[in-house]
């Protein structure tokens, strides 16, 4: 928990913490030496244009003369507003922005670092001939830059003390201060002769003992075996605030804390919460402050809400933290499993190479290299997944400690003024482990198997068998990623874990959506496929098996997919003609020719019955629109139902005709207007097509015996426009009513 309590800028626990905008923390001091002023006149320029004064003379750059650190302070601006009260005529001047010798142009003032690397923004001087400002006369805007997300805060007339001061984390570290103090008084030496034994000094994680300074020097010297040993600080007493007991002291250090009153209003305690600003307001802001006409609610509810929020988002870490643990565990005994294999296999390899003739010696010690090789790589990756997911763990176990110190205060106030940005961290910190992260990158077994039977001439192309031949395992699919949508499935799936057998390709395989026999759909190397064009209102099955060189695994469980029991569909801009003008999510067609251009729709049937509707938005001139259904490849600059690829109806404003390669037939009575809609039966069990006007059946069915794959087809020139209408059901009778316009 001790990095959460630590200054970005100076490195040290906290010392009078403030609340920057961006809801990260800097100390006071800290932020008068990072805060920075640019001069108005400068405000508007170009960063090439800003004016430069003469260099700085050479007793100003002399050692002693304000390079250490306190030229930093010194050469930053306190925007406190104690400072800008005017207390301390010296400590003015060592703060002002620019030497009051400062003339003509010159070089800009070199940036300054703080003593935890954070780059203190150059400062620029006056331009030539700039009168003075006097103090407190505000001529520069101030602004502070976030050490951690760089983000700029500009500061107002009140400066600093116009950011929030951070309460609860102050208290937390002094909790944190005592406890750690505590411990180190209660930790002793382990192996000191001295009675009572002296305080200890250090621990050693690898021997896990605590030594005084003596002891260590005697005992534990950093030299031979003990050189790559760690020493680290004493750990924190069980029982002390700030270890890991119960925080009892820290409620009741809190209890007497006294009421924080309002930041704006000295005498005003904080009594409600501000939605839209994000902070506890008192009576007095919502009366005749900034927030007076901001969403408010209780303080004490949402003190409780963004409790239990934050316990929430806990809850998760704390479960992905377990399972570190457990991992942990599993690569360690994974440690002993391939020492363990790497010496079995050692010995088998030395047993078979001394029983061939010397010839085999040379090639021995080539075999064993390999061995080594090939163990200490495995070695490797998993020390190396150890250290990441052990710093993973400390970082997460940090923030929840630190989190529960949080949780453990009765300041609702000062809560609210980090629970916000508390909860995102830990919801970050959540979504770290990601998936496969707590999987092993490498098995225990070491796949290499040595063939010695070869003849003698064979032995100096002597080497291992790199994988051992197996068939892959059963892929698992992943019911949560698998969907449908329209006529269109989609199936997801993965290798079970800790599976090391190799994978060359799968094969997903689908039935006929009517109980038929599987055939294969896909074959390839990726573990997620999309089928598109199959039949609407159809249950279809699903299964999948993987392969290699040495054959091919056995098939998942099977996963049963519906799909859609009507329509969808959409205008097709990518097959559209050029002509045609497609807005409305694609579902209103028009055109920019006085000639009859042809656009299709998304969907593709070829089996089922399907309904849809086109609403006349805009009919002029007397044109002669055609509806109707067509094949991927009709030809689309002209009239629909034309060549042998459509069949439609074409309508003016009088009556209609049905048209198929060209040949006009079934002339009816009645056509269209502007708000009339035409509707589109296709009943591809009965291989009919049937129109309607206005809920009317529009002549007989217009063509009988079609089979095949169509598409929703529309021709139409600039004097119509059309609206698409789809997913409905599909009509049980002719209805005698006109249906309302859409």
């Amino acid at each position: 928990m001790e990095e959460e309590l630590k200054c970005p800028v100076c490195g040290s626990l906290f010392r009078e913490p403030i609340i920057l905008p961006c809801s990260h923390n800097v100390c006071l001091p800290c932020a008068r030496t990072i805060a920075v002023q640019t001069p108005e006149s400068e405000q508007h320029l170009p960063p090439l244009l800003h004016p430069r004064g003469p260099a700085p003379p050479a007793a100003a750059t002399a050692p002693g003369a304000g390079a250490g650190p306190g030229a930093a302070a010194g050469s930053a601006a306190c925007l406190d507003s104690e400072c800008a009260a005017g207390g301390g005529g010296d400590h003015a001047d060592k703060l002002s922005l620019h030497s009051e010798t400062d003339s003509g142009y010159g070089s800009y003032t070199p940036s300054l670092k703080s003593p935890n690397g954070v780059r203190v923004l150059p400062l620029v001087p006056a331009p030539p001939g700039a009168a003075a400002a006097p103090r407190g006369a505000g001529p520069a805007s101030s602004s502070l830059t976030c050490p951690q997300c760089h983000r700029s805060a500009s500061l107002d007339q009140r400066g600093l003390r116009g950011f929030q001061r951070n309460r609860l984390l102050e208290a937390i570290v002094q909790r944190y201060q005592q406890g750690r103090a505590a411990a180190a008084a209660a930790a002793k030496c382990q192996l000191c002769d001295r009675s009572p034994p002296e305080p200890a000094a250090v621990l050693c994680e690898q021997c896990e003992v605590l030594y005084c300074a003596a002891c260590q020097l005697r005992c534990h010297p950093a030299r031979g075996p003990f050189a790559k040993h760690r020493l680290v600080p004493p750990p924190a007493h069980p029982g002390a605030p700030g270890g890991g007991g119960d925080g009892g002291a820290g409620k009741g250090a809190g209890g007497g804390r006294k009421l924080p009153t309002c930041a704006e209003h000295d005498l005003e305690n904080y009594s409600m919460y501000c939605v839209s600003c994000r902070s506890p307001v008192c009576y007095q802001c919502l009366e005749e402050g900034k927030h007076s006409k901001h969403d408010v609610k209780a303080l004490g509810a949402m003190w409780k809400q963004h409790k239990a929020q934050l316990s929430q988002a806990l809850n998760g870490v704390s479960d992905k933290a377990k399972e570190a643990k457990e991992f942990l565990v599993q690569l360690k005994n994974l440690l002993q499993q391939i020492q363990e294999n790497g010496l079995d296999y050692e010995a088998c390899l030395v047993a078979q190479c001394d029983a061939l003739v010397d010839a085999l010696t040379r090639q021995k010690a080539k075999l064993l290299t390999k061995v080594t090789k090939e163990r200490e790589h495995k070695l490797k990756v998993v020390w190396d997944q150890i250290n990441h997911c052990t710093l993973k763990l400390r970082q997460s176990t940090g923030l929840m400690e630190y989190c529960l110190e949080v949780i453990k205060e009765n300041d609702p106030s000062g809560f609210l003024q980090i629970s916000d940005a508390l909860i995102k961290r830990v919801q970050v910190s959540q979504e770290q482990w990601v998936k496969g992260a707590l999987e092993p990158k490498v098995s225990a077994e070491f796949d290499l198997t040595l063939d010695s039977e070869p003849l003698l001439q064979s032995i100096h192309q002597l080497d291992f068998i790199q994988m051992k031949c197996r068939v892959p395992p059963v892929p698992l699919l992943q019911l949560e990623k698998c969907c449908t949508r329209n006529n269109s499935v989609t199936l997801a799936w993965r290798m079970p874990p800790l599976s090391h057998n190799p994978v060359e390709g799968y094969i997903l395989e689908l039935d006929d959506g009517d109980g038929g026999q599987f055939r294969e759909v896909y074959v390839g190397k990726e573990t997620l496929c999309t089928i598109d064009g199959l039949h609407f209102n159809s249950t279809y099955n699903a299964r999948v098996k993987a392969f290699n060189s040495s054959g091919v695994g056995p098939y998942s469980k099977t996963v049963i997919l519906q799909t859609s029991d009507v329509a969808w569909f959409t205008f097709d801009p990518s097959s559209a003609h050029r002509d045609i003008v497609l807005s409305n999510d694609n579902q209103t067609a028009t055109c920019n020719s006085y000639d009859d251009r042809v656009v299709l729709g998304t969907a593709a049937f070829s089996k089922g019955v399907h309904y849809w509707e086109l609403h006349v938005d805009r009919y002029d001139n007397h044109p002669d629109p055609a509806f109707g259904i067509a094949r991927i490849n009709v030809v689309k600059d002209m009239m629909l139902g034309k060549d042998d690829k459509a069949w439609a109806m074409y309508v003016d404003n009088n009556r209609s005709w049905f048209m198929h390669c060209n040949s006009h037939t079934n002339r009816t009575e009645g056509g269209v207007s502007k708000g009339a809609t035409v509707g589109v039966l296709l009943d591809l069990n009965k291989h009919n097509l049937t129109f309607y006007i206005n809920g009317q059946q529009q002549g007989p069915p217009a063509f009988e015996n079609i089979e095949g794959v169509f598409m929703p087809a529309l021709s139409l020139n600039r004097n119509v426009q059309v609206t698409l209408h789809t997913g409905l059901e599909v009509p049980q009778c002719v209805k005698q009513t006109k249906l309302p316009n859409n």
